[in-house]
């Protein structure tokens, strides 16, 4: 399993609001960064899509794939259920905790690819993927 990156944003609005909008996966080219294309491949009980199928376009990666998702009151985890040619492993979550009148949302993320890749510069590729959904849900959320 690889080593997880994690980051903070605050944003100010309720956890529900927020929760919303990570839902709303035909929504994501439009404001979480590499994502080019979104179909939800199956939904759950609750409405919400267990299963998405994602296409990346990250400048030289390049790639298809699928996730599984769990849904809790307060956060969302998901992880590969078909990776693409290039993303062997993608596991994540955001988790929403009051802070305030705002919400403070934490972002994990493992990331593994079948590319030989030096480990310091798959956490620097981590990081810049969660600061740029973070900041993009953020921006999404508060200009609703």
């Amino acid at each position: 399993m690889a080593d997880r990156t994690t980051s903070r944003i605050v944003i100010d609005a309720p956890a529900a609001e927020i929760m919303s909008v990570i839902a709303d996966f035909p929504a994501y080219p439009e404001w979480a960064g590499q994502v080019r294309g979104v179909r939800v491949v199956e939904e759950g009980p609750d409405g919400r899509a267990s299963k998405v199928r994602f296409a990346l376009d990250a400048g030289v990666i390049k790639d298809e794939y699928t996730l599984g998702y769990d849904w809790g009151e307060d956060q969302v985890s998901w992880h590969v259920v078909e990776g693409g040619a290039v993303v062997s492993e993608l596991n994540g979550s955001y988790r929403l905790a009051p802070s305030g009148g705002a919400t403070e949302v934490t972002y994990e993320l493992a990331v593994d690819i079948r590319i030989p890749m030096i480990g310091m510069i798959k956490r620097k590729a981590e990081k810049v993927i969660i600061d740029t959904a973070l900041k993009g849900l953020k921006k999404r959320v508060e200009n609703r």
